[in-house]
């Protein structure tokens, strides 16, 4: 009778401790329902790192690397700063925008043309140079189009006898546009595969004898033709641009170009400086 008694009342605390149990089961579920944030707390840690650890303008915590390459432009002849649009470019982009910027190297040359320029792209020290850079400008054409233009320049000064008489025939000026055209397509190209990251800024040229009667129109045409075969090629790619400048020296050769009524001077190499980095910012 007693061990009757005594299984009974086992059987009832056994009873009552599975409902216990099945009642703070219960009590947890809801709480988890309610709070769901205890779950993602044991989620994977992998995530967090992706907030905080990336800057919120990656672009301008670079520091831009620039290579120049080209002709005397590149170079920076003219300018009596010495500074050309290359250190302008520089000095414009660092100051007003608070990018950094460094100038690794610039490999411009005097009176070189595309014909020039082409072998010079298969030496070491230029593929080393492009390689490491991330933003390339390129001033190359002027010397193609206007062969013999420092004649040009000695005659319209008076300062040469010789060169007013082999002044520059203003349908030269068309002669060599398709080859050299063609070889700047090759340049732009060879470049584009020596460093298929760097965005290549080409300088597109202007018109140093606009104010020649004889030649301001072929001249023009000449270099509208020029720019416009250097934007079939930039075109086809993301990374590439053209940066005009015909309407910076149009009406304004006497307050931009230098005494040799070719090259830029001071201000005429800040505004296409101003233009670059207005393009590249």
């Amino acid at each position: 009778m007693n061990s009757s008694k005594w299984i009974w009342r086992s059987v009832g605390i056994l009873s009552v401790l599975a409902t216990l149990l099945l009642l703070a089961g219960f009590v947890y579920a809801v709480k988890d329902i309610q709070n769901p944030q205890a779950v993602k707390e044991q989620g994977p840690k992998a995530a967090e790192p992706q907030t905080g650890t990336v800057s919120s303008n990656p672009e301008t915590a670079k520091e831009l690397k620039f290579a120049v390459l080209g002709d005397s432009l590149a170079k920076g002849t003219g300018d009596n700063s010495g500074m050309g649009f290359a250190r302008r470019t520089i000095k414009e982009l660092s100051s007003s925008g608070g990018r950094k910027a460094t100038l690794l190297n610039n490999l411009g040359i005097n009176g070189l043309t595309t014909t020039g320029l082409l072998p010079k792209l298969e030496e070491r020290g230029t593929k080393y140079v492009l390689g490491q850079a991330d933003v390339i400008l390129l001033s190359i054409g002027g010397n193609d189009l206007f062969q013999g233009a420092d004649l040009i320049s000695k005659g319209i000064a008076g300062t040469s006898s010789t060169a007013k008489g082999q002044e520059l025939d203003p349908k030269d000026l068309l002669k060599g546009l398709p080859k050299a055209s063609t070889q700047l397509k090759a340049i732009l190209e060879r470049i584009r595969a020596i460093n298929p990251n760097a965005l290549i800024v080409y300088v597109g040229l202007y018109n140093p004898f606009g104010d020649i009667e004889d030649l301001q129109f072929p001249g023009n045409e000449a270099v509208a033709e020029w720019n416009q075969a250097a934007l079939d090629t930039i075109n086809k790619y993301g990374n590439m641009m053209l940066v005009p400048t015909f309407d910076i020296f149009q009406h304004h050769l006497d307050r931009y170009l230098s005494s040799d009524h070719f090259h830029p001077n001071g201000d005429g190499y800040q505004q296409i400086a101003v233009r670059i980095v207005q393009a590249i910012r």
